[in-house]
């Protein structure tokens, strides 16, 4: 899926108001309103948000009534597949999207105990409408983040916190239907709000670590003469065999003894490498993963042991054979626990160390096993891979950056003169 809903869109004759006029808030204005903001939220018990496809814009995935929404489109081309066209060429590819600020702040509101709910009125199938009709009429703030509030039903929601005694705050570039009735309007770039307001709560938003899993299967089998091993290796998805790796553009192999084995360049998916090795050797398979377009990073390195020694203990085994076939997993893991020193990994522990590294070193690429499963004649590993990180700054980082650049780019050059003129006057005299 390269594009997410937008991708699968069908002409749509009644998409309301579209390609509205967009307002901004002067920056004094702007500021006033989000400490007004900040109040509110801090005096609230129950802060509901609801969000639209306005949170999304930043992170390259288009929304439907803006300037260039999906819908806006639509009625300015008069044709869907020019439509797909057109943001296919001008969008990310939604699998390469990355979380916005605002989407990490939510998290970390949630998290602080402060935000109770999110409705996103973009996915609300009708099971769904009741849990967010009860948040809605608890929530003594409602903050309506990126929505034209114009698709029916859920854009009346927000109004029902008000017959509570409730207030509601809109923040949206373009004026809603319900503008009315907010208690606080504020026209502005939703992340820059929502930076503001956590600036002024000084809560910290962590950066973004994306983390992508894939798996390698090797399988070996014996010649007849039992001197040689024909074995594969195929990089794959965990999700099935067949299905895409997005992050992957090719894998290099490569061997440690490179004047025995030829190297290889994989770059179709499935990503299958097929080769046969005398039974007696042991070396390392060396695997260059270079990374698609999106990624934060070109490329990543992994290294598998290879032996077929290091498996014959299982491959004679009857028992573990026995156990793996009758589909006994626990049975199986155990035997293959005590056979070959094996052992599972804390799937969850392993990925927050990777991510605290990722964090730690301000860059991606890094990789760990998560899960082995050693069957006869095959080996399963799953491993997962920093493939991006998104590090989010606050508003007061921001001003302190630019005031920090342009006082370096001041005295640099008041510097520059000096030592200039000193030269000068050392040549004079």
């Amino acid at each position: 899926m390269s594009l997410g809903y937008a991708e699968k869109l069908s002409f749509i004759e009644d998409v309301g108001k579209v390609g509205m006029t967009e307002f901004f808030d002067s920056s004094h204005v702007l500021q006033e309103k989000i400490e007004r903001l900040v109040k509110m939220i801090q005096k609230s018990k129950h802060l509901v948000v609801f969000t639209g496809a306005g949170i999304s814009t930043s992170c390259g995935i288009p929304d439907f009534r803006g300037p260039k929404g999906i819908w806006t489109l639509q009625v300015k081309i008069l044709n869907p597949i020019s439509v797909r066209a057109n943001l296919y060429l001008k969008h990310l590819p939604f699998h390469r999207a990355m979380p916005s600020i605002t989407h990490m702040a939510l998290v970390e509101l949630e998290k602080a105990g402060i935000l109770k709910f999110v409705i996103s009125q973009d996915a609300l199938p009708p099971k769904e409408m009741l849990p967010a009709e009860k948040h809605c009429r608890m929530a003594d703030l409602l903050l309506c983040l990126g929505t034209s509030l114009q698709i029916t039903p859920a854009c009346n929601l927000p109004l029902k916190c008000l017959r509570g005694g409730g207030k509601m705050v809109i923040v949206n570039l373009q004026k809603t239907p319900k503008d009315k009735n907010a208690s606080l309007v504020i026209h502005g770039f939703v992340d820059k709000v929502i930076a503001g307001v956590m600036d002024f709560l000084s809560i910290r938003i962590p950066p973004y670590v994306r983390i992508d899993l894939f798996q390698i299967i090797i399988t070996r089998s014996l010649s007849a003469d039992k001197k040689f091993v024909n074995w594969t290796l195929q990089v794959a998805s965990v999700h099935a065999l067949k299905a895409p790796l997005p992050f992957l553009k090719s894998i290099e192999v490569s061997f440690s003894d490179a004047q025995k084995y030829k190297a290889a360049i994989l770059h179709e998916q499935p990503f299958n490498l097929k080769r046969r090795t005398v039974t007696t050797e042991a070396f390392e398979i060396l695997l260059k993963l270079n990374f698609s377009d999106g990624c934060g990073c070109l490329c990543t390195q992994i290294n598998i042991p290879f032996g077929f020694k290091l498996y014959i203990q299982i491959t004679h085994s009857s028992i573990a054979a026995l156990l793996f076939i009758r589909g006994l997993r626990k049975l199986y893991l155990a035997a293959v626990q005590g056979l070959n020193g094996c052992c599972n990994l804390d799937k969850d522990t392993v990925i927050q160390d990777l991510r605290e590294k990722a964090i730690q070193d301000i860059c991606c690429g890094q990789n760990a096993v998560i899960e082995r499963i050693l069957a006869p004649r095959t080996e399963f590993t799953v491993h997962a891979v920093v493939t991006s990180i998104k590090a989010f700054e606050s508003e007061s980082d921001s001003l302190n950056n630019d005031v920090k650049r342009a006082t370096e780019s001041i005295n640099g050059t008041q510097t520059s003169q000096k030592r200039s003129k000193g030269r000068k006057r050392k040549s004079i005299f």
